[in-house]
């Protein structure tokens, strides 16, 4: 005579029927570990993209600021620190990443005279990867700027009066 069946080890009964549940711990695991690893892959991939970008737009104002810095007037001198600013960006794979480059200095308006001090400051934004674009907002991105300051002496010799 054959009775209801017997629970063995790994095994449920539902309604007079074995049900195996060997490799549904498997398979959870499986799908916990894809929705916990591709949020960490994000900010993996996110975080290299802004440190990135934090390291271009240091260089780009450092740059910036010497070109300046070295140029003979300051019209010139602004038109070399957006074009060193923006082959700083392209070293690091940013040649299409929005540019904004200030200058000011203490002597305003002629910041080349001898005891000037300029500050550049350059401004841009990184886009964060596998993002797409959310309820029309545009692509997500992330804005960084640095500043970078230079005595004009520095660079240049200033004549005695």
């Amino acid at each position: 005579m054959s009775g209801p069946p017997t629970p063995g080890p790994g095994r449920l009964v539902v309604r007079g029927r074995c049900h195996d549940e060997r490799g549904s711990a498997l398979i959870e695991v499986v799908w916990l570990g894809v929705l916990l690893l591709l949020p960490m892959l994000w900010i993996v991939l996110s975080v290299f993209e802004v440190q990135r970008g934090a390291f271009s737009v240091e260089a780009a104002a450092r740059s910036a600021a010497r070109a300046y810095a070295l140029a003979g007037e300051d019209a010139l001198g602004r038109s070399r620190a957006e074009a060193a600013a923006r082959q700083a960006l392209a070293d690091q794979g940013l040649a299409e990443a929005p540019l904004d480059v200030r200058v000011s200095c203490t002597t305003p308006p002629a910041c080349h005279s001898g005891t000037s001090v300029i500050t550049v400051v350059v401004g841009t934004q990184v886009d964060l990867p596998l993002l797409p674009d959310v309820l029309g907002a545009g692509q997500p991105t992330f804005a960084l700027d640095a500043t970078h300051t230079v005595p004009i002496g520095r660079f240049q010799e200033v004549a005695a009066p």
